[in-house]
Parts: structure tokens; C-alpha cells; sequence
């Protein structure tokens, strides 16, 4: 078992009993004592559990099912329309992006119409959407690895060796949920990778309907402070309020 591996199991385990020692993560997972500190101080870090004395307590308060691909797509689709036509006027030619997985990034896919870019995805559909328009000069590239079927997109070691060595001058992703300064997800692997591609990206968007905002989910990957901008649908001034004291909004 990888440290991402652990890292996730330690946090569905946390999230499922709410408080856990550290000698039961130990037995469960068969790593030594000070792996499993090391493992829980960066989930700490990460916001995803509060160290205790002998283990860990869970910062999650509900139990969230991720929904399907099928599903996502089946839900407000004019609106996430809307927003990735808002982010494929950020797209310049001759600019490297990446594309995170997404049925709003999707609909982003659909409305790329430049002539030279060079395009990097961990996420199936995207690519197969974006290699109808590949070209000499319009240039596809899908990282492979262990796919998530429920977003059928790429993550783990394979595909976070190879984001470690590029650079993007723009990266557009989504999330399942915005709360304050947080910018959460449901699985710690695809959060993971996501991190990695932010941290090579100069420009960063996030794409959102107003059905995320103020909505929390399994683990907080990023922060909305350090955004070029969020991209979204919302027109609640009390939410778009909350959201401008943290980053720039285009809506």
C-alpha cells in the first residue's frame, strides 16, 4: 500500500467510526506506529481529522455518496454550459493546459476551439472529446494510471511521476463542493493528483455551479486564496460576497 493509498483508507476509516487510535490503524493496516503519526499529521494538515492523544478524531460531521459520471451529467447542464464557455474565453493560443476531470470541464472540452494549444488530461472523456479536434497543431495528451471508475478519470503513482515533471500555463478543474476557503473532493487520490497539476500550473481556474458553493465534501485539496479565479453561475450577492473576500469571481 502506497502513501496515498494510506492516506486515503486512514481518512474513509476516520469518517466512518469518527474517532480512531493509532494502534488500530497500525493493526489495520499493518505499518509501523511512525508511519501512521506521519500519515495522520498530514491529514491534520490537510483538514481532513484533529490529532488526539493515541489517535485522531474526525473533522467530518455527515456521510456523502459521491455521485456517478451518468448522474453529474444529468444535472444542471445549461448552467455548467454557461460556465465553461465563460472559462474557454480564458484560452489563448499557443497556451499548455490541463483539464481535470469533470462533467463542467467536459462542457469546457466541447467549447475549445483554438487552433494551437497543447492539452494534458487525466480524465477519459476529455480526452476522447478533445481528440476529435486534434491536429498538427492542436496537441492531446491523456495521462494514463489506476483509473476511478466513478469519474472515470486517472490517479495514483503512474500519473502523479509524470504530472511532477510538466508545467501548464493554465489549468481549469472542478470540485464537489466550496466552503469558505476550502475547496473540497470526494476521493484523496484524484485530490491527490489535482494538488500536483495546481502546483505546476501558473493560472489556476476553478469551475463551479452555485449548487457547490457552501457545500462540503469528503477532503479539502486547495485553497480558494491561492486561485487566479473561480468561475461560476451563481448569482446569490451573499455567496458571491463570501466567495470575493478569497478570490477573484467571473461570473
Amino acid at each position: 500500500m502506497n502513501k496515498e493509498q494510506r492516506l486515503e483508507e486512514i481518512s474513509r476509516l476516520i469518517n466512518k467510526r469518527g474517532t480512531i487510535r493509532v494502534a488500530e490503524i497500525v493493526e489495520q493496516l499493518q505499518v509501523s506506529d511512525m508511519t501512521v503519526r506521519r500519515d495522520l499529521t498530514e491529514l491534520e494538515e490537510l483538514g481532513v481529522l484533529k490529532r488526539i492523544h493515541g489517535g485522531a478524531r474526525s473533522n467530518s460531521a455527515f456521510q456523502y455518496k459521491e455521485m456517478s459520471h451518468e448522474e453529474k451529467h444529468s444535472q444542471r447542464i445549461e448552467e455548467k454550459r454557461y460556465i465553461a464557455q465563460k472559462a474557454a474565453a480564458l484560452i489563448e493560443e499557443g497556451d499548455t493546459i490541463f483539464l481535470g476531470p469533470g462533467t463542467t470541464v467536459e462542457l469546457l472540452a466541447e467549447e475549445i476551439n483554438n487552433s494551437v494549444l497543447q492539452v494534458i488530461t487525466n480524465c477519459l472523456p476529455i480526452f476522447q472529446i478533445l481528440l476529435q479536434k486534434k491536429s498538427d497543431s492542436f496537441r492531446v495528451h491523456l495521462l494514463g494510471g489506476e483509473m476511478r471508475t466513478i469519474t472515470q478519470s486517472f490517479v495514483g503513482e503512474m500519473t502523479n511521476i509524470v504530472l511532477e515533471k510538466m508545467h501548464f500555463s493554465k489549468m481549469f478543474f472542478s470540485s464537489n463542493g466550496v466552503k469558505n476557503n476550502e475547496v473540497m473532493t470526494s476521493s484523496f487520490q484524484e485530490a491527490y493528483t489535482q494538488k500536483i497539476a495546481l502546483g505546476r500550473s501558473v493560472e489556476k481556474y476553478l469551475l463551479i455551479d452555485a449548487s457547490k458553493i457552501d457545500k462540503e465534501d469528503f477532503t479539502s485539496f486547495y485553497q480558494l486564496t491561492r486561485l487566479t479565479a473561480l468561475i461560476t453561475d451563481c448569482q446569490d450577492s451573499e455567496k458571491l460576497q463570501k466567495i470575493s473576500s478569497y478570490t477573484e469571481i467571473i461570473n
